[in-house]
């Protein structure tokens, strides 16, 4: 960073920059990432020549390789698909029928069912039950 810059740069008693944060255009992230790829170069380097944090250039590498540092990449391969409006499907106006109140949440004993199959078999069941899934056990369990 040379003095001019430092000069611009506010900070607090910290040292902490307090001042705007400065844009940097893909063109001058994609620069400096290529100087990075240079054979020798150190990422803190190009980093500190330029007056930005490593951190952030390891970040503008990672863009880099992942092709989002491309000049016009982002607008390239874009292109607009055609849209119909249409009418908004109108919602009905009949009233549903309320719920049916919930069971007494104080009961909190265990739900259990045993059934017995005429062929021997027995199931058990404890808690919720789903009827599609007891039904295909059940026709199972029939056919043994």
């Amino acid at each position: 960073m040379d003095a001019s810059t430092e000069k611009d740069v506010a900070t607090d008693s910290l040292g902490r920059r307090t001042g705007p944060r400065r844009q940097h255009s893909i063109e001058e992230k994609r620069r400096i990432v290529e100087e990075t790829h240079v054979r020798g170069a150190s990422v803190a380097t190009v980093a500190r020549r330029h007056g930005v944090n490593a951190n952030q250039v390891f970040s503008w590498r990672q863009l880099y390789r992942q092709g989002l540092l491309e000049p016009k990449g982002a607008t390239a391969g874009a292109s607009m698909l055609p849209v119909k409006v249409s009418t908004p499907t109108l919602m009905p106006t009949e009233r549903v029928a309320p719920a049916a109140p919930k069971a007494d949440r104080r009961d909190r004993r265990p739900r259990l069912i045993e059934i017995k199959l005429a062929n021997g078999h027995s199931i058990l069941l404890h808690g919720r039950v789903h009827a599609r899934s007891l039904a295909r056990v059940i026709d199972l369990l029939l056919r043994r």
